[in-house]
């Protein structure tokens, strides 16, 4: 029997071998490892690409997220307690940047089509209280972020996006990074722009947020030796850099070998029990996931599994339901709990050859309530 991984990072890597171990190298004959050229490259690459003024490197995205809402209460525009709207249904590590600065997380149910931030939910959760929303761009869709911007701007919101799915998508022409007032990305290991290790990054246009940003995540320090914050280490490593500068080159293209997938996948599961992805418009996705529904996910994934067909589940329980935030263990999100129950991701990558999307497409069809 044929196995087929969700996801082949050795495969993926194996494509751009030569580079990389050429960028490795560069760093190691350079002697210079932390904050130097690889990185100062990158950020200005990567800003280029999303189309913003800035770009500050960090650790990883979660410290993208937690260190920018801590950049907003040094300024002045956040304190302790003020409101922030987010998806009920997104990752864990959305809620821990927004608890980690004892800011308080209002979760709303996403989109039953777009497992994205409602609009018009996000509209009917404001409060005097409310000072900030976070749009997840989950699984790799953009947001519906010219309606949340307008609703935002009604309000006087900021406006942080959690784009850490979603290198390279885009709407009218603009990218994920560059709606809100930051942007919080990951380059973990599976990313569509994917690191060889932790690493992640803010985009910003506001010159004054990224300098404490980048302060903040450098011990609270903008100059050796002095320190206006009492900071954190969280800086993107010069090895990383130099991995991801030779990946954001082939970035576009990986993209669309992923939406080739996407179409393939959509024109080829005609299983009714199979819930598929909603995709309207083209630019707005870049299938980091693609992302199916099934009421018996379980028995689907177990059927897949005995034929060799590895998935994924992205995510088995909402942050509401862990025991991290058991306090919040009775409130009740129909919406996100029914996506969290159902959701099951399927092999998706630039590396799917025809042979296995057969099998994983033939098994798919095969599949009955058992």
């Amino acid at each position: 029997m044929m196995n087929i991984p969700f996801l082949d990072l050795k495969a993926i890597n194996a494509a751009y071998r030569d580079e990389l171990i050429q960028a490795a190298t560069r760093v190691i004959d350079s002697g210079w490892y932390i904050q130097g050229q690889e990185v100062e490259a990158f950020e200005q690459e990567f800003a280029a690409y999303c189309g913003t003024k800035y770009c500050i490197g960090m650790g990883n995205g979660l410290d993208a997220l937690t260190l920018t809402l801590r950049a907003w209460k040094e300024l002045g525009k956040l304190k302790e307690g003020d409101e922030i709207i987010v998806p009920a249904n997104t990752y864990i590590a959305t809620i821990l940047a927004i608890t980690a600065n004892c800011l308080t997380p209002v979760l709303v149910e996403p989109d039953l089509d777009t497992y994205n931030l409602s609009p018009r939910l996000m509209r009917q959760a404001i409060t005097p209280r409310t000072k900030a929303v976070m749009p997840v761009h989950l699984y790799g869709r953009l947001a519906e972020m010219p309606e949340i911007m307008a609703i935002a701007q009604e309000h006087k919101l900021l406006v942080l996006e959690d784009a850490a799915q979603a290198h390279g998508a885009s709407l009218q022409g603009r990218k994920a990074g560059n709606w809100g007032n930051a942007a919080g990305f990951s380059f973990y290991p599976g990313k569509n722009l994917g690191a060889l290790g932790d690493a992640g990054a803010v985009t910003t246009n506001d010159e004054e947020l990224a300098k404490t940003i980048r302060a903040l995540g450098n011990y609270g320090s903008h100059k050796k030796y002095e320190n206006l914050y009492q900071g954190v280490n969280s800086r993107l490593d010069e090895i990383q850099a130099a991995m991801l500068r030779v990946k954001l080159r082939h970035l576009d293209r990986e993209i669309e070998a992923r939406r080739k997938v996407a179409r393939a996948y959509l024109d080829g599961i005609t299983n009714p029990l199979v819930e598929l992805p909603h995709w309207e418009i083209e630019e707005q996705h870049v299938f980091h996931l693609f992302v199916v529904r099934c009421a018996k996910r379980d028995a689907l994934q177990e059927y897949l599994r005995e034929r060799g067909v590895q998935t994924l589940i992205h995510y088995p329980v909402p942050p509401h339901k862990q025991k991290a935030y058991a306090g919040w263990n009775v409130l009740d999100y129909t919406v996100a709990e029914r996506i969290h129950r159902e959701v099951l991701s399927l092999p998706m990558g630039a590396t799917l050859d025809d042979k296995s999307f057969m099998i994983i497409l033939k098994s798919i069809e095969l599949f009955r309530f058992q």
